[in-house]
């Protein structure tokens, strides 16, 4: 088992949803973390507070990833703050969308640099600090829509399985290092998007899957605590997490 304990990890996108399960959970088992956000600083705040009470080291360090510079700066600084770094989890994602025939240059641009886009960013600023600790894991969130897509998500989708694709070539590239890289693919998981839904809308979701509920980001953030503690000899793989929606 790969303990956390004197670990430090890494998770961005970290302020809500899955991302904020993440944080939670790896700090729950040791792990010292940084709670990455955009734009929220209260909500990483909280993250942080929630950290502390579970006995775990946190802090809240802002950077846009969709910007290779403060995605290196966002590396450094957790280097810096904890001394190292261990785990590395992307998870940073938005979602604008559109059909083809209507999705503007810009909201394709900009779904691919955050989602995709980071990622790589983010993997090429950690990895030297990585291999400096002798090892370590990455974890690269992705999504069903990168494997069966819903209409109107074109730039989603395009970044979520461009986000697999990545996931294996680094997993090939990083093995002699010790370092595993996996990606977790959710289906539909109660996060805000799904809150914003009407319950009609909801309803239609739901009868797609067929264990005939929403799944939970903490039953993410179980998965992906799973993969680095627990999975030393996982690598390249795309663990899929969706109530039987997609096999």
């Amino acid at each position: 088992m790969y303990e956390l304990k004197e670990k430090v990890a890494l998770v961005t996108g970290a302020s809500r949803g899955i991302g904020r399960a993440v944080a939670l959970e790896l700090g729950r088992h040791g792990a010292s973390v940084v709670v990455n956000y955009h734009q929220n600083e209260a909500a990483a705040q909280e993250v942080v507070q929630e950290l502390a009470k579970l006995g775990a080291k946190a802090a809240p360090v802002q950077a846009n990833v969709a910007d290779p510079e403060q995605a290196k700066a966002l590396v450094q600084a957790a280097v810096e703050r904890f001394g190292g770094l261990d785990v590395l989890v992307n998870n940073a994602g938005i979602s604008r969308d559109r059909t083809i025939r209507r999705m503007s240059v810009e909201e394709w641009q900009e779904v691919l640099r955050t989602n995709l886009d980071s990622a790589f960013y983010c993997v090429s600023a950690a990895v030297s600090h990585i291999i400096d600790r002798g090892g370590g894991r990455i974890v690269n969130v992705s999504s069903i829509q990168g494997q069966a897509p819903n209409a109107g998500v074109a730039n989603y989708a395009s970044s979520k399985a461009g986000i697999i694709g990545f996931t294996k070539v680094a997993a090939v590239e990083l093995a002699r290092y010790n370092i595993t890289v996996n990606a977790v693919c959710p289906g539909f998981v109660e996060t805000d998007l799904i809150a914003g839904l009407s319950d009609e809308i909801k309803q239609q979701l739901v009868s797609r899957v067929p264990l005939g509920r929403f799944g939970r980001p903490e039953e993410v953030a179980s998965l992906v605590r799973y993969i680095v503690t627990e999975g030393d000899y996982i690598t390249g793989q795309c663990l899929n997490l969706n109530g039987g929606m997609y096999m």
